[in-house]
């Protein structure tokens, strides 16, 4: 019912890409997700090479299906993880924070399929033109580095400025909101939050349960005077972050606040200090299961969903 261009472009049973989360997106997790039949994404954030060798090859073992990796393009390393995906074949790049133009001849010759996160439809026609296989159409709802347009608002932009595949991504976590995706003219859906309430997940107990106890109104965004907004849980660092922004502190003191945030809270459990990155969906988790149990969820809910609008 739900296969998709995307599913025969990525080789995968179901339209649905796990989030590159950076310290959360492991090989356990991405190998759990490709089982499950999506597609699992190591996030490599600006680990080294050796370390990210190490995770890929930890997923070789665990799976397979096939799965990517995530590069922050601004990384220092950047250039270590492209002469990484050749080295080990990686079917599939998602990017984020730059732009993987002059790459795209190179992940070419080997099959690697390249697909960008893009916060506005210039930007989306933008990676249509260097060449890339489909783009992320991620909406400010999302955990992490934001942009400003909504989910709602800017899939459907996108869907019509591009001819490649569009995924959409922020503000999804079952089966409603993989629909509503599809609805906007989305041919898959990119997850993150819900996947760090999973079993597979090495992300600290504490970081998931913080999303569990998450309100509507949690999920808010810091930095917005940085140029870089991030969205995370309100929490004592959260706080802090709005004083120095209200008193109009250098920017540069800002970001050295954040420093080493998120590892503070996904590997220490350091909830009170630490980024606690997650989404506006936040508030619809609710319980922490398996890669398997959310996607078959997630695929289930979506058919009868599907099926009561054919109802109507």
């Amino acid at each position: 019912m739900f296969n998709t261009e995307i599913c025969e472009l990525l080789n995968i049973k179901y339209p649905i890409i796990q989030g590159g989360m950076a310290w959360v997106a492991t090989a356990e997790l991405a190998a759990a997700v490709s089982d499950a039949g999506g597609l699992g994404i190591i996030g490599c954030g600006n680990a080294p090479k050796d370390v990210i060798k190490k995770e890929i090859k930890k997923a070789k073992e665990l799976t397979d299906k096939p799965f990517g990796i995530n590069i922050m393009l601004l990384s220092p390393y950047v250039d270590d993880m492209i002469d990484l995906v050749h080295e080990e074949k990686i079917p599939v790049v998602t990017t984020g924070a730059g732009n993987p133009g002059k790459y795209i001849e190179g992940f070419k010759k080997i099959e690697t399929k390249v697909i960008p996160v893009v916060p506005s439809v210039a930007l989306a026609k933008r990676m249509e033109r260097v060449g890339c296989d489909a783009v992320i159409a991620e909406g400010t709802e999302a955990g992490g580095h934001i942009g400003e347009l909504t989910t709602m608002s800017l899939v459907p932009q996108i869907t019509d400025s591009v001819n490649i595949p569009v995924i959409a991504a922020g503000g999804i976590a079952d089966g409603r909101g993989f629909v509503a995706a599809l609805s906007l003219g989305a041919k898959a859906v990119q997850i993150g939050t819900r996947f760090v309430c999973t079993e597979e997940c090495i992300a600290h107990n504490d970081y998931k349960y913080k999303i569990l106890k998450a309100k509507d109104r949690d999920a808010i965004a810091t930095g917005r005077s940085t140029g870089h907004p991030v969205r995370t849980l309100k929490n004592k660092l959260t706080k802090e972050f709005n004083k120095l922004e209200k008193n109009n502190v250098d920017k540069s003191e800002i970001e050295k606040m954040g420093a080493g945030a998120l590892k503070k809270a996904v590997i220490d459990g350091d909830i009170e200090y630490g980024s606690v990155m997650a989404g506006q969906i936040s508030g619809l988790i609710t319980d922490i299961k398996s890669c398997r149990e959310v996607i078959d969820e997630i695929m289930s809910h979506a058919k009868e969903v599907k099926e009561n609008i054919a109802k109507l």
